[in-house]
């Protein structure tokens, strides 16, 4: 089914893009890139330490933009460390919305295993957080079983129907529309109605993609990119998510329910390129291509 520059700008349009601290740095001026206002996810690794999850999200919105700082559940020492820690957020970097995980440790470092726990803490509440986004699993994940995702889903959808908090779900990045497209269905028919923003990879090397992909464990979008591996000089070639977006563009235009609201951009190539092509997408800058998908008039 054909699709419209129109209606491929109107899903990218409002897209969120994410930084780690360690990239943000070699960021001189976000405005060089980015229309003010743009929603800058920040992330808290393993290993690293908040305070400059903490130093970024000030630092995004004194340029003007919106950060949305991750709290991963399983890093915090102690619920004090949290409170703190959302304290320093909205009294300095003015956040009103919070992007909640378990994170990647094994073993958490105090009293919060999952995000089910920071969500019945109160403390989003006391400081006024007004939106967060839960994560979403199309391609299942590689430390919890489906049934365990689906049951936390479950209890994250009952948690939104009784709060005034705004919740929804943010995915981790997927190479395929039809993977993305049969887990919405499927975790609607469980009976989630939370809005989804969907995580895609922005420009990166095939080498670097695969190297993201197999870190973070997702599945059948691997396949996507190791049919392309048997091409060694593909290995170095930027690649773009052209053809993700037009499929997925072409079911959600044409279907009212469908929860898919925006994207989510994991810019592993490096926040400029995959700024300067989203915002020619969103500028319909693009002509389509005559089998699937579409190029942009960036250089």
């Amino acid at each position: 089914m054909s699709v419209t520059k129109k209606e491929i700008a109107s899903l990218v349009s409002d897209f969120s893009i994410e930084v780690t601290p360690a990239s943000a740095e070699r960021v001189e001026a976000f405005a060089d890139h980015l229309v003010p206002g743009t929603s800058i996810n920040v992330t808290f690794l393993p290993g690293s330490s908040f305070t400059d999850t903490i130093r970024v999200s000030r630092r995004i919105h004194e340029e003007g933009f919106k950060p949305i700082p991750h709290l991963a559940a399983r890093n915090f020492e102690s619920s004090k460390a949290l409170e703190q820690s959302l304290d320093n957020l909205t009294s300095h970097a003015n956040v009103e919305e919070v992007l909640i995980i378990a994170g990647g440790l094994d073993s958490p470092l105090g009293p919060y295993h999952n995000t089910m726990q920071i969500l019945g803490s109160g403390l989003l509440e006391k400081y006024a957080i007004k939106k967060i986004g839960i994560a979403g699993h199309p391609e299942g994940s590689p430390d919890i079983s489906n049934s365990d995702i689906d049951a936390a889903l479950y209890d994250k959808n009952a948690w939104a129907r009784n709060t005034d908090i705004e919740v929804y779900i943010a995915t981790q990045f997927c190479f395929e529309a039809s993977v993305i497209l049969d887990w919405e269905a499927r975790i609607k028919k469980l009976g989630n109605t939370l809005p989804i923003h969907i995580g895609l990879p922005g420009l990166a090397t095939l080498k670097t993609l695969l190297k993201f992909a197999q870190m973070s464990g997702i599945g059948p979008s691997m396949r996507v990119l190791t049919r392309q591996t048997k091409n060694l000089a593909k290995l170095v070639m930027t690649q773009e998510p052209d053809i993700v977006i037009t499929d997925l563009t072409s079911r959600v235009a044409r279907a009212p329910g469908s929860l898919i609201k925006k994207v989510h951009f994991y810019p592993f190539g490096g926040l400029a390129k995959t700024a300067a092509w989203a915002n020619s997408v969103v500028n319909e800058q693009i002509e389509m291509k005559p089998n699937k998908g579409f190029n942009t008039y960036i250089d």
